[in-house]
């Protein structure tokens, strides 16, 4: 039988969206991706940053699909992040070396140094792994996936954690309770900021402009505001973030299943068990609202978060492996 051949093409946008979903979308079968979720995250990307992408097509399918720009949470000119997928039935014909060398040599002409990106230690991403291997990354970073059910955990324990938070003087809110707070998205991204920098990510971190921050964040359709809380001092105002002095977030993935995104306290207020709190709130709110599923994430060294979700009831899941390859002073 006759093998197809293949191109190589910038995708067009938004014609291109549901194929290159369904594409991606095999890269990890747990964490599917929708042509809806695309659109928004091309809208929210930083037009400042450098970012280029390709699509494979065969017989006019697209059969695969790459990316690969500068990293805007730890950004350096000549730092990038990307990653590639090719459709199962399309693998094993050169074509993701093809998306590979392609990418690659972008960035080359760029003054590339460094390419991060990120694989788990699932059975699906072995093959990735030793394509990665092969071409020179090494691990350099490791990230613990943490997971727990609502109707595994009994709720009604955390009723004395809620209590001592409110005898220390602190209201637990929901981002949406909080919409008429005009300052509210300002306050919170000023606290993000605040809260990640003490984030043990093996990163010196980039701010990202507060446009670029809501759409990310906030105005993300996965987003649950309701599900997602502030912790809140009354009476405290603090130039920058107002009475807010922590917050956790949740997002729904499109599988069904809930994402923890960040969670932290500002350091005058940690040690009263404020960030668990938040995280109790978060479950009984999913639990009220059917339950679910809520999965997280921690670096490696954040053993005191790894530690706290234990005591909630998270179960350890896969290991994400950011790989780097380091390609010298570049051009």
């Amino acid at each position: 039988m006759t093998e197809l051949p293949f191109s190589l093409r910038p995708p067009r946008k938004p014609d291109d969206y549901p194929a290159q979903a369904r594409v991606r979308s095999t890269f990890d079968p747990e964490w599917p991706v929708t042509p809806e979720l695309l659109r928004v995250w091309d809208e929210a990307a930083d037009p400042s940053l450098f970012n280029t992408e390709l699509v494979a097509e065969r017989g006019g399918d697209i059969v695969g699909s790459g990316q690969i720009g500068h990293d805007d949470f730890a950004f350096e000119e000549w730092r990038y992040w990307g990653g590639l997928t090719v459709h199962p039935d399309a693998r094993g014909r050169g074509i993701g070396s093809a998306l590979y060398a392609a990418l690659l040599e972008r960035v080359r002409e760029r003054g590339a140094r460094e390419v991060r990106t990120m694989l788990t230690d699932q059975p699906w991403h072995a093959a990735g792994r030793a394509f990665l291997d092969r071409r020179g990354f090494r691990v350099a970073w490791e990230r613990y996936e943490s997971r727990l059910h609502t109707a595994d955990v009994n709720l009604g324990a955390f009723g004395p954690l809620l209590e001592g938070v409110a005898a220390e003087g602190v209201e637990l809110h929901s981002v949406a309770d909080l919409a008429a707070d005009p300052q509210r998205n300002r306050r919170l991204w000023e606290l993000d900021w605040l809260l990640f920098q003490d984030v043990p990510m093996g990163n010196a971190l980039t701010r990202r402009p507060l446009e670029a921050w809501l759409k990310q964040e906030l105005d993300d359709p996965t987003f649950s505001a309701d599900l997602s809380f502030v912790a809140v001092r009354p009476g405290l105002d603090d130039p920058l973030t107002g009475p807010y002095v922590g917050y956790s977030t949740l997002m729904r993935n499109p599988a069904g299943f809930y994402v923890i995104g960040m969670t932290g306290v500002r350091r005058e207020d940690r040690g009263k068990g404020i960030a668990k709190a938040l995280k109790a709130a978060a479950m009984r709110a999913l639990a009220g609202a059917g339950g679910g599923e809520i999965r997280t994430f921690n670096d490696k060294p954040n053993a005191a978060m790894l530690e706290m979700n234990r005591a909630l009831g998270f179960q350890r899941g896969p290991t994400h492996f950011r790989y780097e390859l380091h390609l010298g002073e570049g051009k």
